[in-house]
């Protein structure tokens, strides 16, 4: 069971890393990062769509059954996922292009899908975390792309950023919120399967007091700049042309 595992972990590892050297081909003129971030992008469509079936449709629910025994997809889709983390943690590692915050995400994530892949259970409320960290992955390398491209600054790039921080306060600190709770209170998971929640959720806010930061400065620079409209509209109805200092 160890072996067929390890070599489903390391087939994904091989996929990602073959579908990032096919992007470097493709993309000779954009930098490394341009390519990382398709596989990133990739991954984040490819799981939020396994996830989902995985927790609407196939089951169990993990509000109600965290703890419960890993089924066959969920294994897939862990090992899927894992080694696209491996694989990511060690490019930002070799790149030196993330932060403390970002690298403990990752090495969390691959501690805790290792975990649920030994214990054989809990896979449940692993893959819901998958779910709700990954949801807002794709609109995050859109953002990093329009920026790239030059057409951040547009109507595209602030429903961007609208979608990416209402979703990520609601589902990965709202509905995640929730899912630790049932996990915490559920006699079912071990206690450092809890303990590993916490940690993640804890990185959650984490990242959450940067996004509102950063949603804070964009709204008042926004605020600003339509301030600064309406006033040399007004001074234009007024004195019929504008004012050139």
């Amino acid at each position: 069971m160890a072996l067929a595992l390890c070599l489903q972990v390391l087939c994904s590892l091989c996929g990602w890393l073959s579908l990032y050297i096919s992007f470097c081909h493709l993309n000779k003129h954009r930098s490394y990062e341009w390519s990382c971030r398709l596989v990133t992008f990739t991954h984040g469509v490819l799981s939020i769509g396994l996830s989902a079936y995985i927790g609407f449709i196939d089951g169990p629910w993990p509000f109600t059954h965290p703890g419960s025994p890993n089924t066959p997809l969920q294994v897939h889709v862990l090992c899927l996922t894992l080694g696209y983390f491996i694989f990511d943690l060690g490019w930002c590692i070799y790149f030196q292009s993330e932060g403390a915050l970002m690298l403990a995400h990752h090495t969390l994530s691959i501690l805790g899908i290792i975990m649920a892949l030994v214990l054989g259970e809990s896979g449940t409320e692993v893959n819901a975390v998958l779910f709700g960290s990954e949801l807002t992955n794709p609109l995050l390398q859109m953002r990093w792309f329009l920026r790239e491209t030059g057409h951040y600054h547009s109507f595209t790039g602030d429903v961007v950023d609208f979608l990416f921080v209402a979703l990520f306060t609601g589902v990965r600190i709202g509905v995640g919120a929730r899912l630790l709770f049932c996990e915490m209170v559920s006699p079912t998971p071990k206690w450092f399967v809890k303990v590993g929640g916490v940690a993640m959720y804890a990185v959650s806010w984490c990242f959450m007091f940067s996004i509102w930061r950063f949603a804070w400065r964009k709204s008042i620079k926004k605020y600003h700049a339509w301030r600064s409209r309406r006033s040399e509209e007004r001074q234009l109805k007024h004195n019929g042309h504008l004012k050139i200092h």
